[in-house]
């Protein structure tokens, strides 16, 4: 349609398709016949991958959504009876509906306040002592959940996952890491996956390749096989185990060759570091928050938003400080496209200062 204006997505990495290498690894599958529900040799190859890729014996399972990997890994850590503290922003409590309370029987999400998406450690520690003061009144403190990166694009070093593995530890609590974006946190921290995992304490991870190239393919990666025990009955329970199990595996397999999941953060989080530092020479443009991985989370003066969705930018409104957005960048985000938008903020900026 003539003067129809086009869209620029930096709403979310969920917004990008899938990578050619992984639309031609599903296509591989399309023919021939295989051993179904997970007893094929791709499968047992994605296995191999992960173990190599954190150098341990991992107990893998593949899952279709991020949501499923999270409420099933919580649902073996934590008791219908129990507690699960996490940041008070983390997804699993604002965003995955009560998946997690679902697949948990029950058991109580616990939201604790923390700079940068990280819950306090003081925090966590007060609130599973009021718990266990108050007994069997209280869910019982079963599990710490932590995300990284961060829902506010930071990341989490090793040695503060290990300060909430040493608490986890102590209290004899499950510690999980949501991982949608595992691969972002990497490339930025630079640590590697076993350092960033359970050499700091971490008990299973919730392993991301949807938001980076994959069509829809996520890993429950456990690492203490205390919390494993009996998960594929509690994956197929939940109507999460493929039949056609080798079309979650090709996804994952093309995702880890040639380090295509490491490539693609890469990018990523270079195109979100260019509009980060577009956005920090804005007059009137606020950066609060470290820009770790994809993700940046400006404060714009009032009316530039508006202006910018009128002109085919889409993005959210983010509703932890009045002004803030949220644009995110992806696997294959177009560095022309973050050329044009820091163009229209420099532009438009002038008229809203």
């Amino acid at each position: 349609m003539a003067g129809q204006i086009k869209t620029i997505y930096f709403g979310s990495d969920n917004q990008s398709g899938a990578h050619p290498d992984v639309i031609a690894a599903i296509a591989r599958c399309a023919e021939g016949r295989v051993p179904a529900y997970g007893d094929d040799l791709l499968t047992r190859n994605v296995e191999e991958q992960i173990n190599d890729i954190f150098e341990t014996e991992c107990e893998t399972f593949l899952v279709a959504t991020g949501t499923a990997a999270n409420a099933l890994i919580l649902s073996a850590m934590c008791p219908p009876w129990g507690a699960i503290y996490s940041h008070a922003d983390a997804h699993i409590i604002n965003d995955e509906n009560t998946a997690p309370e679902l697949f948990g029987g029950g058991s109580r999400q616990v939201g604790i306040q923390g700079a940068f998406g990280k819950p306090s450690i003081e925090c966590i520690e007060a609130a599973i002592a009021s718990a266990i003061d108050n007994g069997v009144h209280s869910a019982k403190p079963a599990a710490i959940s932590l995300t990284n990166a961060t829902e506010c694009g930071t990341c989490l070093l090793p040695d503060e996952l290990a300060r909430y593995g040493e608490l986890a530890a102590k209290h004899g609590l499950g510690l999980h890491v949501d991982g949608a974006r595992f691969s972002n946190a990497l490339i930025s921290t630079g640590a590697t996956p076993a350092e960033l995992t359970w050499k700091s304490g971490v008990d299973a991870l919730s392993f991301g390749a949807t938001k980076n190239g994959v069509l829809a393919a996520e890993a429950v990666v456990f690492f203490n096989r205390r919390f494993s025990e009996d998960f594929e009955y509690r994956r197929k329970r939940a109507g999460h185990l493929w039949s056609k199990h080798q079309f979650l595996a090709a996804q994952f397999n093309a995702f880890l060759n040639n380090d295509l999941w490491l490539k693609n953060a890469a990018h990523a989080n270079a195109q979100a570091q260019r509009l980060a530092e577009g956005l920090a020479k804005v007059p009137g443009v606020q950066l609060p928050w470290p820009v770790e991985a994809n993700e940046v989370f400006p404060i714009l003066p009032p009316g530039l938003a508006e202006a910018l969705a009128a002109e085919g930018f889409d993005f959210y409104s983010w509703p932890s400080m009045p002004g803030m957005v949220r644009f995110v960048t992806s696997f294959n985000t177009d560095p022309a496209d973050v050329s044009a938008l820091l163009e229209h903020i420099h532009r438009l900026a002038p008229r809203f200062s």
